[in-house]
């Protein structure tokens, strides 16, 4: 079933297919992997008694029967084989997972080939991959008139067009409390997600990073059992590159190959990460714990990620000159699946909203559907396109959809001038020497005779130091305009800070250049004394300074003296601010688009928001993605892109220490336990404006922030779990108007009889009402995973409604379950989203919240009028 791009100026199409094969098979769960709870190489997998299906029995023993003949020796056995007509009454499956996996593998594979060669014989094509796995399907690179071809066959279910994606610490575990709180309860950090395996769909990874080794600990540090992927082996990813940390790594571009579009120098064909972004990923999740960071010379502390002791598998499916197609991730999805991975990662999000009937149907996500039916926990990034609403990139209730936040560190820098006036600025570099100051010298002012044209924007870039007179730079600050080409990658600071040097300044002052407006500037290492003055209105008051201080030649206008001095504070030692976290302007924001006309949806997105700006995380030596930090073996940088991995690091833990949860109680446990609170006791803010982002500042509301920011600690301890499974997400793609032959197409699975599940009936932990018609009861059930307890429920209504939650007192014992009523009513008409929350407080300190969003209100029946 996969997608398929119309590769631009070639005439051709590389396009997916699924076949109707099982589609009409009640038991096609018995597909090799759909079933991985038990995790062991052999598995007894029993059906429920008193199954009164005829077609049911027909279907397995056909199923059988077929393996049989195609797979040579017999992988599946079952007892108590049913005839034909009878019930099917208990029956039991003993499978050797590899053998049949195998079996069924190449079955598949010899089934595409042979359906390509019958309809396009004769014909060129080229097949890019064979789905086995998640779903039953291949890529293919055809005409649109080979497109048309194979969409007239009988076998084939679903034809669609691919697209392209694109990418989206030291102190972080502090700030989440992990060293005295998470790590401390379950070992510290020496155990901390041990025998758990995070899949990355990423740039690849650094195998010789210090994060990745697995000789730092004297623990034994053992493969686990259930994971059984490989290790790529390249001329730059050779033979011993992974280890008992890194466990397996895979690379997959063969929609970008056929487009002519890879570039093997840069992109490296094999799992090495020439961008640096997921290697930097990686190292957030699952980086080992302690590792020094060192950038241009300067220690900045120890990292460590969230989970250090779990295991990290690379699936490497985008690259530094083109990002990345579909076609590629949802083969990196599909056999990370197949290898045993308990968690994935995506950084990555689509570079355009899907379109079709719904968000939901898109490869990648319905590929994503299928690896949460496997058993695997989902963690993608919100995306960077906010702060507008409707600006989410990841759509799905499958999926945990994770926003960014600020942390509570930050670095700046600051400049003393002769005038007393003190400005600040950023830059991870250090101070100039003791209390001196150091004479002002501007780069367009110390230019050689023979360059005519000072306002050209070019030389006062410091990018040549060839073009300045050295004997005026030397034993002074040289001033550099920081202009639009920094922010295009034209012109590096690291060029400039060569320059510097080459010239023999002390140091390097950076002021925004006018035309820079809205760009937010980082800390940025350097190897001497410098800053960036960060600001426009302090850039301005910086050169009025400056240039009231020369003196000129009467008549030529020339200087003949620098008169203005300063001295450069340092900005290697981190402050800490109380006014964290808060949702950062770029942050992807709700509702959650439901369909391409951007309707909204009754599903609240983001799911959480965790710490995603100026990060410390490892770096790939051949790391191109940031221009300041190659080279280096460290880097800070910001995105939705780093918060995923923090939370995949955090749902590490609570696998370890609940390995029965499914990927929706994992999502249940991060979600009702997390924060709505700064570290002053404030409401979280949330920055509402590129420009000046701070100045925009209000009150997050969860289309900003989902549940709230990430509680690491008080995840592994949330006392009731909201669950829900494949089959909730089945019905509720269903009950999309018109989605019965898209559900068919994507899963092979009949929608059947009518569906009623709407996305705010499905058992989650948050609710959101796109319209409230007058009025609307919705269930929730939630599950008790500690001791026997008693809860009160509390709940502050959105504005425009009114509410009630039944039962708001019950006792729950350890295990079992609790039905609630939810009823909203529509107080007025009203279009603008209100919010609320409903509490759950137990008597033995268990505290869950679950927001509320209403969007539409209504008080009569609009089908009425």
């Amino acid at each position: 079933m996969e997608a398929i791009q119309w590769k631009v100026g070639s005439g051709q199409t590389t396009l997916f297919w699924q076949d109707n094969w099982l589609g009409e098979r009640p038991l096609m769960e018995l597909h090799p992997g759909i079933y991985r709870e038990g995790r062991t190489s052999r598995r007894l997998e029993c059906g429920p008694a008193g199954h009164s299906h005829d077609q049911d029995a027909r279907g397995l023993l056909r199923l059988l029967q077929e393996l049989h003949e195609r797979g040579g020796s017999h992988p599946l056995r079952m007892w108590d084989t049913p005839k034909f007509g009878e019930t099917l009454g208990h029956w039991c499956v003993l499978r050797n997972i590899s053998a049949s996996s195998r079996s069924y593998d190449s079955y598949l594979v010899r089934y595409h080939d042979s359906l390509l060669n019958k309809v396009l014989k004769g014909e060129s094509y080229l097949k890019l991959y064979s789905y086995r796995y998640l779903i039953n399907g291949f890529a293919v690179l055809v005409t649109p008139q080979q497109a048309d071809k194979l969409s007239r066959r009988r076998e084939v279910a679903n034809v669609l067009l691919d697209f392209s994606v694109r990418t989206a610490t030291t102190h972080t575990p502090e700030f989440l409390g992990l060293p005295g709180g998470a790590w401390m309860k379950e070992g510290g950090p020496e155990v901390a997600g041990e025998g758990v395996v995070i899949g990355f769909i990423d740039t690849g990874i650094d195998p010789t990073h210090l994060s990745f080794a697995d000789d730092i600990s004297t623990n034994l540090y053992p493969v686990p059992a259930h994971y059984s992927g490989v290790c790529e082996v390249t001329p730059d990813f050779p033979s011993g590159s992974c280890n008992r940390k890194l466990i397996g790594a895979r690379h997959f571009a063969a929609s970008a190959i056929t487009r002519g579009i890879f570039n093997a120098t840069q992109d490296y064909a094999s799992p090495f990460d020439g961008d640096g972004h997921g290697t930097h990923t990686a190292s957030i999740a699952a980086g080992n714990h302690g590792v020094p960071v060192i950038v241009s010379g300067h220690h900045y502390g120890n990292a460590s990620g969230m989970a250090p002791r779990a295991h990290i598998a690379v699936y490497k499916a985008l690259y530094k000159s083109f990002g990345g197609f579909a076609a590629d991730v949802v083969a990196a999805i599909d056999q990370a699946a197949q290898d045993g991975v308990d968690i994935v990662s995506l950084s990555i999000t689509p570079n355009r909203r899907p379109p079709g009937l719904a968000t939901f149907f898109n490869p990648i996500d319905m590929a994503l559907l299928s690896a949460v039916k496997a058993g695997i926990f989902v963690v993608q990034a919100a995306g960077n396109t906010g702060p507008s609403p409707k600006s989410m990139s990841s759509f799905s209730p499958w999926i945990f959809t994770v926003g960014a936040a600020a942390h509570d560190r930050i670095y700046t820098n600051s400049l003393l001038l002769g005038n007393g006036l003190t400005i600040t600025g950023v830059g991870l570099a250090p101070e100039t020497d003791g209390d001196s100051m150091y004479t002002l010298v501007s780069a367009i002012h110390a230019l050689k005779t023979n360059m005519t044209d000072p306002n050209d924007m070019y030389l006062g870039e410091c990018q040549d130091p060839s073009l300045l007179n050295q004997e005026i730079v030397q034993g002074n600050l040289l001033i550099c305009s920081y202009s639009i080409r920094f922010v295009l990658g034209v012109s590096t600071i690291k060029q400039a800070l060569q320059t510097a040097k080459n010239v023999s300044a002390v140091g390097v002052i950076f002021y925004l250049d006018p035309y820079v407006v809205g760009f937010q500037i980082n800390p940025t290492p350097m190897i001497m004394p410098g800053i960036m003055i960060s600001s426009s209105n302090d850039s301005k008051a910086f050169l009025s300074y400056y240039n009231s201080s020369l003196v000129r030649n009467g008549s030529s206008n020339a200087v003949t003296n620098f008169g203005g001095v300063a001295r450069i504070l340092g900005g290697l030692k981190a402050n800490y601010s109380s006014y964290a976290p808060k949702v950062l302007y770029y942050s992807a924001r709700g509702p959650d688009p439901e369909d391409s006309a951007l309707d909204d949806a009754d599903i609240m997105k983001p799911n959480l928001i965790a710490p995603g700006n100026l990060i410390w995380g490892a770096w790939s030596s051949a790391g191109a993605d940031s221009v300041e930090f190659e080279g280096e073996n460290f880097a800070m940088i910001s995105g939705t892109s780093m918060a995923a991995p923090h939370v995949a690091g955090l749902a590490a833990l609570i696998k370890q220490k609940f390995p029965s949860f499914g990927p929706s109680a994992i999502a249940s446990a991060l979600s009702t336990t997390a924060s709505l609170y700064d570290k002053q006791g404030g409401p979280i803010m949330a920055q509402r404006a590129y420009t000046n982002p701070d100045s925009t500042q209000s009150p997050a509301t969860p289309f900003d922030m989902g549940s709230g920011f990430v509680n690491a600690t008080a995840a592994l301890d949330p006392g009731l779990i909201f669950d829900s499974g494949y089959d909730d997400f089945f019905s509720f793609l269903c009950n999309i108007n018109g989605s019965g032959p898209v559900v068919l197409n994507y899963t092979s699975k009949s929608c059947g009889g009518a569906s009623t599940m709407n996305g705010m009936d499905l058992n989650l932990p948050s609710i959101t009402i796109a319209k409230l018609n007058q009025s609307r009861t919705l269930m929730r059930t939630v599950t008790n995973i500690a001791d026997n307890e008693t809860y009160s429920v509390g709940w502050s209504a959105p504005y425009g409604v009114s509410m009630s939650v039944t039962p708001n007192r019950f006792f729950i014992a350890s295990g079992q379950r609790q039905n609630l009523t939810i009823v909203f009513n529509a107080t007025f008409n009203n279009t603008a989203p209100s919010f609320g929350r409903i509490g759950f407080y137990g008597n033995l300190g268990h505290v869950a919240s679950v927001p509320l969003s209403v969007i539409q209100k209504l008080t009569f029946n609009i089908t009425a009028h």
